[in-house]
């Protein structure tokens, strides 16, 4: 398809748009490097785990690191369906997304090769016995469906269904939770230093892709308020598996490592949904001036 014109030598960037505002913030703080952390400590403080320990640990890498390697590998039509609509704007912003999706994958690989795996790669590190039949439904099957349905066909509809299963499923749910996994279990005993940076330089970029994820859901609602039910049927078509993977995990174990309560995180998984959902519910059919009004004040709290 021919170029007609470009937003740049015309009516120029919009930088007051959330989006690019989001952009600001990903130039600034989201240039770090894996490399760079150092885990020292981490390896002193793995070998003193039990094996009960241990393999918690490895099941939540398992998790992340397949879900990073995933969103990465399926991300692109996304990226692709916004620049055909010409939103310069937004697509500026994701070009982020596809880095530090990459970004994430290299360091928990990093960390397992560093400190869970000190021994040539594939070694006894086949973690896929990790993954259980609800994490499998969505990382396997869902997330890469409703991303790559993006390609033949880019409507409103896919893409409520695309950033529902990532940004709000994916990232909203499953990657939050596990982050205030991970925080609970070493912060309090202050282990694996190493680790825990490189989850809250993690945790601060994926903050950035649920925020437009909230923002594109939002605007798509403003713009095809009919869309609701679908995004509502998207939302409760997934959220079972998502707090299956959670009981998975929880089931495992007859005493969980490190005190944890399942209810605690199922609690936990809910509330961010429901957050996230109300706003989503009260952005049907209003103008998008509001929507752009709601987002620069959630980003502005953030």
């Amino acid at each position: 398809m021919s170029h007609t014109f470009f937003a740049t030598t015309t009516r120029g960037l919009n930088r007051d748009l959330p989006p690019m505002r989001l952009y600001e913030k990903a130039k600034k703080l989201g240039i770090w490097n894996p490399s760079d952390i150092d885990f020292t400590k981490d390896k002193q403080d793995w070998v003193k785990f039990t094996d009960e320990e241990k393999d918690l640990c490895l099941l939540l890498l398992s998790m992340f690191v397949a879900g990073e390697e995933a969103v990465t590998l399926d991300l692109l039509p996304l990226i692709q369906a916004i620049a055909q609509e010409g939103r310069i704007e937004e697509e500026m912003f994701l070009t982020t997304f596809l880095f530090e999706e990459a970004k994430h994958t290299d360091f928990f690989r990093r960390f397992m090769d560093d400190v869970a795996f000190p021994f040539p790669l594939g070694v006894g590190s086949d973690l896929t016995r990790y993954h259980g039949d609800n994490y499998r439904q969505l990382f396997y099957n869902s997330l890469p469906e409703a991303l790559n349905a993006l390609r033949s066909d880019p409507s409103p509809a896919s893409q409520v269904r695309a950033s529902v299963t990532y940004n709000m499923i994916v990232e909203g749910i499953l990657a939050e939770t596990g982050y205030h996994a991970f925080f609970t279990m070493l912060e309090r005993n202050d282990l694996l230093p190493g680790l825990r940076k490189g989850i809250a330089l993690l945790k601060q970029d994926e903050s950035r892709h649920i925020a437009y994820g909230v923002y594109l859901l939002s605007r798509l609602m403003a713009e095809h308020p009919d869309e609701w039910d679908h995004l509502q049927m998207q939302m409760n078509m997934l959220l079972p598996s998502a707090i299956g993977v959670i009981g998975d995990a929880f089931a495992r174990y007859d005493v969980v490592p490190f005190g944890l309560v399942e209810e605690d995180f199922v609690n936990y998984a809910m509330g961010q949904f429901s957050k996230r959902f109300e706003r989503l519910e009260k952005a049907r059919g209003v103008s998008l001036n509001e929507i752009n009004r709601v987002a620069r004040e959630a980003d502005e709290v953030d």
